[in-house]
Formats: C-alpha cells, structure tokens, sequence
C-alpha cells in the first residue's frame, strides 16, 4: 500500500506540474481529476479481467508448494493431495462470444480449466490453441453478451507514458496497480519463448499476473503481462505488445494454431561481434546470418554465413529484432527479398519463407567467446568432393574459442574455395596474423561461420 500510495502521489505532483498554468487554488480539483481517472479506466476494464484457475498434473507424481519466486513464471501454483497442481493466473476477454487471451506457460497442460468472472460467475474453459513461441494462449467459455476489451496499438506507445494492470497476483482478485512504460523492444529474457518484443514497465506484477492486460489510461490494451525478472516487486515487468497477441489471437480463433513464417536462420548483431565487425568493412550495421539449417527456404537460396542482411523488401533492419519484426510479417509461402551486404558488396538474394518446425527451440543472439590462446589448433583431413574437414580441435585455442567442432568441413576462407586439408593448412598459414580470417563451414549440411582472431 505504500508504494502504490507513493506512485500515486508522484503522479499527482505530474499532473499539477503539467496543469502548471492554472492556479495553485484549482490543486484539489486537479488532483481529483487524476483520482477519477483512475477510477473511470479501472471500472472500463475490470469487467473483461478474469481469473483462470488450471489444474494440472504433477510431474512425476509430485506437486509444487508454491511459485519459484526467482523464475519469471507469474503463475500462482498450489498443493493439492490427488498429485494435481492448482495454478492461479489472469486473462482478459477479448471477443464478447467468450474469447479469453492469457499466457500459455498459464494454462499448458490443464486437465481442466476454471474461469472466474468479475461478477462472480464461474464457467468451464477450454483451450483453443496456444502458441508457446511466443507464450499465448486463448481459452474459450460459453457466455453471451461477455465485456470484452478495447485494444490499443502498441507500436504507438511511448516510453514514460502511464500504464495500468489488473490481474490476481498472490490470490489477490482483480487488483490494480499503475505505473510508467519503462522501455520497448525488451529480448532475451526466457530460454524458451522465441519471439520476445516485452514491453519492460513498473507496474507491480507479481504470480498470478500471468496473462493480466496491461493498459494506457483510456483503457485500451497495449499489452498482456507475462514475467518479471527475479524476485517479486522489483519495478521490472514484462508484457507481450498488443499487436503480436492480436494476430495470434486471431490465427488461433480462425484455425486453432499458429504457423509463424521462417527462413532457417539463426542470426546476431552485427554490433554484438566484435570479431567479425573488424573482419567487415563498408557496413555499420545490420544483422549477420550465423548459421543456415539444412533443407530451409535460407538454404536453398543463394544466402551465406557471414552475410550481413541490412534490409528487408526494402526496410531497414538494424538488429535481429527489426529484422525478427519484419519477417513476422509476412505469411508462410510469401517471397521476400533481402538486401545483403557480403565481401564489400551489395546485392539482392531472394527467398521464400517456411513454415516455422513446431519442434524448434531458440538460440540465443549472442556473439561467440573471443580467442584465447594463440594456437589455432585445428588437425584436418580431406573431405569429399572438397574441403577440409577437422579431425580434432585442440583445448584452449583459437579454433575452439570459435566453437570449430570435429567433423566440420572448412569450405572457403574469406571468400576463397578451400581444395583439401593441405589447401587450408597453406591459406591459414599464409593469412595476415594481423588480420582475422573469415571461414565458412559446413557442420553436417548447417552452414556456418567462424572468424579466427589475429
């Protein structure tokens, strides 16, 4: 209660500060102003908030006494004698037929599912598909003339503007806390959800806030509200933006799934590696094509590690999120051009995206260790038709430091086809060691990069 007073007050000295021009007299009625409006949005949204109680299986028979507090699942879990475990989380309303929007990692697994009203009303639920690329889920009640809630466009949502939730954190109904939109495009913030856009806010969200809408002060949603960052209460929350649970709401409500489109890349910032930003000249930024999966739309087309993707049909992207962003856009079996930028030059691949594999897990954007050890490192054999082929890596070297694995075939070094073992061998000693060399590899038909330090 104290902090949610001092947030009120701070946004009280706001509003006045932002009323300057009026008298210091007209102080109580502004003050009023912002209490109502308060009141007014919690009163829109509230009605379209429910509560979602799951029960699920216990794995191995072993239920949980309560929430991990350190992991940013927000869902409230209790023990229950029948090897069940009874979850608590939030949803939202968002088609008036019964439609509810919450977190996947809320509901995944249920072996029945609750819905709890604002007036009290307690109905049967069940899933109609769920997404856990992204962590939402819609769950389906049967009610007429249900409030469902007006959404707002996230990409228009500013930083330092005023957001509000309502969720049942600790069991605690329909509470309703406020604050600011810390900041936007929030990643890599969960091992297992691959499309991370989180808006970072500071609202207090604690279990049981999983699936609660995040909203600006005319009551429209800008978000639903997944995870915090460790412990409870610490001013760093995360929501999904509305854009992406609007179109994976409605792909799900039209054919129960969703299909995201993919080209079968793993990518990083070209910022984010050192090594090969000095390897690349002519581009400051972009995002660079780590490794290329066998038998994927990226694969088939003329696209290469270490290309240096710097726009998409004819959009900038800057960063793999732009670039995650615009691909996302796009529908599975549609052609997409990318502008590359490779070996100081420009120039246009073409491609046609895919279907995401249900089964694929995300790799992290991160950029490889630097080198350690001045020894290469590397023991080769011919390979067939052609190449190099590394028989074993040495510890402590540079070819491990660069994640080089036995059984990777060498194909070119910076740009330059690799014959056989002895080729390589003769290149990787006539390199400039003032210089980092650029190879490409092939690791069981995945085609890859690895810069070798100077």
């Amino acid at each position: 209660m104290i902090r949610f007073a001092s947030v009120i007050g701070c946004l009280s000295l706001a509003f006045f500060a932002a009323s300057a021009n009026r008298s210091l007299a007209d102080a109580p009625n502004l003050i009023r102003e912002l209490d109502n409006a308060f009141v007014r949005v919690y009163e829109k949204v509230a009605p379209s908030v429910v509560v979602i109680e799951a029960d699920k299986s216990a794995q191995d028979g072993v239920a949980e006494d309560g929430p991990d507090l350190s992991s940013p699942d927000l869902g409230r879990t209790f023990h229950l004698p029948d090897a069940l475990t009874h979850s608590e989380a939030s949803g939202f309303i968002v088609r008036k037929e019964g439609y509810i929007l919450t977190n996947d990692h809320a509901v995944a697994g249920a072996e029945r599912i609750q819905v709890r009203l604002k007036d009290g009303r307690i109905l049967s639920g069940r899933v109609v598909g769920a997404d856990n690329k992204t962590d939402i889920a819609v769950v389906k009640i049967e009610a007429p003339n249900l409030t469902a809630v007006e959404f707002g466009d996230s990409d228009a949502l500013r930083v330092g503007q005023m957001v509000g939730a309502i969720g049942v954190p600790f069991n605690m109904d329909f509470s309703f806390t406020v604050g600011w939109v810390s900041a936007k495009g929030r990643s890599q913030l969960t091992p297992d959800t691959m499309y991370e856009d989180y808006i970072q806010t500071n609202a207090f969200i604690n279990p049981g806030n999983s699936g609660s809408p995040l909203f600006d002060l005319d009551g429209k949603v800008v978000g639903m509200n997944t995870l915090i960052n460790g412990s409870v209460a610490r001013g760093l929350s995360f929501a999904i933006p509305s854009n992406l649970c609007r179109d994976v709401e409605t792909e799900i409500i039209a054919t129960g799934k969703v299909v995201h489109p993919w080209l079968g890349i793993t990518i990083i910032d070209l910022q984010k590696d050192a090594l090969l930003q000095d390897h690349i000249k002519g581009v400051e930024s972009g995002v660079v094509v780590q490794t290329i999966e066998s038998d994927t739309p990226a694969y088939r087309s003329d696209l290469r590690p270490a290309d240096v993707i710097t726009q998409v049909d004819g959009v900038a992207v800057a960063t793999g999120r732009d670039l995650q962003q615009q691909i996302l856009k796009k529908k599975v079996g549609q052609s997409v051009e990318l502008s590359v930028w490779r070996e100081g030059k420009a120039m246009k691949i073409a491609l046609t995206t895919a279907g995401l594999p249900s089964d694929l897990k995300r790799v992290s954007n991160t950029a490889p260790p630097a080198p350690a050890a001045p020894s290469i490192g590397l023991q080769l054999q011919d390979a067939s038709p052609a190449g190099a082929m590394v028989t074993d890596v040495a510890p402590d070297s540079v070819a491990a430091s660069t994640d080089i694995q036995r059984q990777d075939v060498i194909t070119e070094i910076d740009g330059k086809p690799v014959a056989n073992a002895a080729a390589c061998k003769a290149m990787l000693a006539a390199r400039d060691p003032k210089k980092a060399a650029l190879l490409l590899i092939d690791r069981k038909g995945q085609k890859r990069y690895a810069v070798l330090g100077k």
